[in-house]
């Protein structure tokens, strides 16, 4: 798949490369966890949202999504300090995925977003 596409309509996931794996054996991302819901973050949230909740976890890959293509199962409720974060009350059809990066750890143990994605230092 290409690299993460720059467009204000993108929403984005943190995945662990073997949920990503499954998905694609089993025809789609599934909600996993405790919520009923697949977490999603837009660009300015995802970097945050990463070293909150997935420091130091290794094999992850940054899902870039099409939001046009997730129809009212999309919901914006507020989370963190009240911000609106985008959660998607149905399963993730693959082909709403528009691009898979991998998300490596740099040696500060954080993980490094691909090369231009806003706040990120390059790989």
């Amino acid at each position: 798949m290409p690299s993460v596409a720059d467009d204000h309509q993108r929403l984005y996931h943190l995945c662990p490369r073997q949920a990503w794996e499954a998905a694609q054996s089993n025809g789609a991302f599934k909600a996993s966890g405790p919520d009923p819901f697949i977490h999603l973050s837009t660009r300015d949230q995802v970097i945050e949202s990463a070293a909150l909740h997935l420091a130091g976890v290794a094999d992850l890959l940054l899902l870039t999504i099409d939001a046009d293509a997730l129809g009212p199962a999309l919901r914006w409720e507020a989370s963190r300090g009240g911000a609106l974060f985008p959660h998607l009350y149905a399963d993730l059809p693959l082909d709403a995925v528009i691009a898979t990066d991998p998300l490596p750890l740099g040696p500060d143990g954080r993980h490094v977003f691909p090369e231009g994605f806003a706040g990120s230092a390059a790989p």
